[in-house]
This record gives structure tokens, C-alpha cells and sequence, in this order.
């Protein structure tokens, strides 16, 4: 018979299941302020980058109807979604990506707008999905797209732009590649290797699970779509097809023709650029996302430890099929998870703490409302300043303000307030000078 509990030991437990039992739901994240400086350092880049590139920031509602994704992905969506019937009796979802309500917003004002449209946002993002790593319940998103434009250059622009936002994190190309292809070419290669026209959907969703499942289990998805056993060989042979191979092998296809000759454009302008090094075209790149029309782009980890890190591409119909006008347009999703990992797997992550400016000592209780004047003065001038709130001992105050990574420390003492001066300290190298209030606080730096 096990000896009975403690008292005390009863009640460690009940606080600790309760305290279990308050955590995060699966999924989702407490940002602690570590965490919430990256978040901030990850939010920053991706906004100046985009400014950078002329785009300007937008953002759209978090509830939206559920039939704006309905719409554009059929109703088997609805179980990836948190969608519910509000108190109006209406049927909503939170929003699992930006790209619905970025057309739903365009097609709204269309007519007035300047063309081309260049916006972006960074909305959170909500899945009811399993968890796993780098995909979670909820993530913050950095969209990027471009309405009204179907110039290749405009292709370039995008991808570009997707790529100076990792180098701006210190990424460069041995730590990343785009992948790209263009879902028009793979149609017309897939009809050509005797795909038929229902057989399609399918396909693409087979080939987009291409890098995650075995060969077998592609054939075998290719297969039940219609694809004869013959063709699905070829097109997971088609691997390291490059596009001059493909001009040899399916010439005879006017779609094929055209899209190679586009993606041919796109090489030789993204290598004007100078990032035609982070580049390579994969045939095997369809991307889930039905919507897309051309081409399509995801950013992957050279290593191969994490998930795509970005992916996009063109959707010429989205627009009209949420009842807006036929604009062609084309855009990319980053999410921060997997950029994140990627971050500290690379060494990356700067160092976020927020140090303060200034930590103002009073030597007793007498000194503290010259000590609140002095601070509010400093804060008031930009600097990051503290004190302490119970005027303990000076040792002590010195402490938490090297705590808290205190630039410099004022002392303010009976003598100071008496000839209007104080002591700064300066803590990385100790040295000490009296100077006049009147100075310190005409002086921000």
C-alpha cells in the first residue's frame, strides 16, 4: 500500500494540472518576448522589402462568408476551415489564407483603381488542420500580389521580390532555391502524354504531393484519375526534363509551345536581375491551389529540413470567379513558422533583447519626484528609460539596471538635487561624470 500524500504535494499537483490545463490550444502560440521580437524582426523585413519593391500594405477582415472559399475551392474545404453559423445566422469562416479577400476587396473598386495593383499584407491565418512541424493552426503571412499586369516582367517582379526578402534575413543561395513551372505548360504535357481532360485535377494533385510520397503511391493516385499506367511512367520521368528537352519532345503542342517560350523569357529577365543563381525549373511543380493559371513558384530550404518556405504564382480567374472583373493577376504567401525555424537552424536570429537607454537611481524616497522628473523628461526625448518603483537600496538599483542592459545609470542623490546635477555612469566601461541637469537633459544621445 503506497504511503498517503501530503497536504503540500496534493496541492503542488492541483496547481500544476491546473495550470496544464490552462495552456494554448493545440496549434496555436503564446508569444513570450523573445518570441514576439522575432515575430516583430520576421513583420519588419517582410514590410520593408515590399515597400521596397512599391507595394503598398492593406488589410481585410479576419471573419469573412464562408462561401468566398466555397466558391473558390468547392465545399470539401469547409473541414480545413474554423467556420461556424454566426448569431445572424450566417455562415462564416476565419480567414485560412488572403488571397479570397484580396480579390473579393479588388473586384470592389476595380474600376477606380490604377493599374497595375500592387498591394500586400500580412494577416494572421487560421487552419483547422492537424498540427505538425511548420504547419500550425494559425500563422502570420506575408501576401504580396500584383492585379492588372500579365507581363513576364511582372512574373520576375514577384519571384524577385520573394527572394530579396530571405537575403534580406541573411539568406543567400546556398542556404535556399525557387523552384518554378508553369501550370499551363504541365496541362498541355499531360494531354500530350495521353492524360485526359477529366484526368487532370487529379493529376495535379498527385504531382503536388510528388516530393512528399513514394513513387508508388504517385502512380498509383495518376491511375486513378485516368492517367494510363504508360503516361504516369512518363510524367514521373520527366523529373530532370529541362525546357529544351521539352521543346524536342512536345513541339507539336501549340500550349506547350507558348508556355515554354514565356518561361524562356522569364530565365533570361530574372537573370538580368542577378538572381538567376537562387533559380532552377522543376516540371514537377503544380502547387495544391487550383487557381492557379501559370506560373508557379515555391521557395525551399537547400537542405531540405523544413517545408516550402514561400509559394505562389499567377491566377489570371480568381478574380472573376468571386464575382469581380476578369483581371489576371498573381501573387505569393510566406509564412512565418517555417521561416522562423529556418532562422535559427541558419544561426540567424539577431539578438532582439531590448535593452534600456537609462536606469535612473534615487539614493532615497526624498529624491524620487526628481528622479520621476528626470525620467519623463528622457522618455519624453525618445529614450528607453526606468526606475525603480520602491526606492530600495542603490546596490540594489544598480542591479536590475544591469538587468536590464542599462546603457547608462543617473544617479540622483541629496547633494545632486541640491546643486541641481547628477551622476551618469556609463556601464560598459564604468566611467563616471557629474554633469548639470540642465545638460543631461538637452542632451538625447
Amino acid at each position: 500500500m503506497r504511503p498517503a500524500l501530503s497536504v503540500a504535494t496534493l496541492r503542488r499537483r492541483r496547481i500544476h494540472w491546473r495550470l496544464m490545463n490552462m495552456s494554448s490550444l493545440p496549434g496555436f502560440r503564446d508569444f513570450y518576448p523573445a518570441d514576439m521580437a522575432l515575430r516583430l524582426h520576421i513583420v519588419r523585413t517582410w514590410r520593408e522589402v515590399a515597400r521596397r519593391y512599391g507595394f503598398v500594405e492593406y488589410d481585410g477582415p479576419p471573419l469573412e462568408s464562408l462561401e468566398l472559399y466555397t466558391r473558390k475551392s468547392g465545399e470539401e474545404i469547409v473541414g480545413q476551415l474554423y467556420a461556424f453559423t454566426d448569431q445572424g445566422g450566417r455562415e462564416v469562416a476565419l480567414r485560412p489564407e488572403m488571397t479570397p479577400t484580396f480579390a473579393r476587396m479588388v473586384a470592389a473598386r476595380a474600376a477606380g483603381l490604377p493599374k497595375p495593383i500592387k498591394w500586400f499584407s500580412v494577416p494572421q491565418l487560421f487552419r483547422h488542420e492537424r498540427p505538425q512541424k511548420g504547419r500550425l493552426r494559425e500563422h502570420f503571412q506575408l501576401n504580396l500580389d500584383i492585379v492588372g499586369e500579365t507581363s513576364v516582367a511582372s512574373d520576375v517582379e514577384v519571384v524577385a521580390a520573394a527572394i530579396d526578402v530571405l537575403r534580406e534575413f541573411g539568406l543567400g543561395e546556398e542556404d535556399f532555391e525557387v523552384r518554378y513551372s508553369d501550370r499551363r505548360l504541365i496541362s498541355g504535357i499531360l494531354v500530350e502524354l495521353g492524360v485526359p481532360e477529366t484526368g487532370l485535377p487529379g493529376a495535379f494533385a498527385a504531382l503536388d504531393k510528388a516530393d512528399r510520397e513514394s513513387s508508388e503511391w504517385v502512380l498509383d493516385r495518376l491511375a486513378e484519375s485516368g492517367v494510363p499506367r504508360g503516361a504516369a511512367t512518363d510524367v514521373l520521368a520527366l523529373a530532370d526534363v529541362d525546357l529544351q528537352e521539352l521543346a524536342h519532345r512536345f513541339g507539336g503542342s501549340s500550349e506547350v509551345v507558348d508556355s515554354l517560350e514565356r518561361l524562356r523569357r522569364f530565365q533570361t529577365q530574372l537573370e538580368a536581375t542577378g538572381l538567376g543563381g537562387f533559380a532552377r525549373f522543376d516540371v514537377r511543380l503544380v502547387r495544391g491551389l487550383a487557381y492557379y493559371t501559370g506560373l508557379v513558384f515555391e521557395l525551399w530550404d537547400r537542405r531540405g529540413r523544413f517545408r516550402a518556405i514561400c509559394g505562389g504564382g499567377r491566377y489570371d480567374d480568381l478574380l472573376e470567379a468571386v464575382g469581380g472583373p476578369a483581371l489576371p493577376a498573381l501573387g505569393f504567401g510566406m509564412g512565418d513558422v517555417v521561416l522562423a525555424e529556418l532562422l535559427r537552424d541558419r544561426d540567424l536570429v539577431p539578438d532582439l533583447s531590448v535593452a534600456l537607454d537609462d536606469f535612473v537611481v534615487h539614493v532615497s524616497e526624498e529624491q524620487l519626484p526628481e528622479a520621476l522628473r528626470i525620467v519623463h523628461a528622457l522618455r519624453g526625448r525618445g529614450r528607453r528609460v526606468a526606475f525603480d518603483y520602491r526606492s530600495r537600496g542603490v546596490a540594489r538599483q544598480f542591479k536590475v539596471a544591469h538587468q536590464a542592459g542599462a546603457g547608462r545609470v543617473i544617479v540622483v542623490g541629496p547633494e545632486e538635487v541640491e546643486r541641481g546635477e547628477c551622476v551618469v555612469r556609463t556601464m560598459a566601461t564604468g566611467e563616471e561624470r557629474r554633469i548639470g541637469l540642465a545638460e543631461l537633459l538637452a542632451d538625447s544621445s
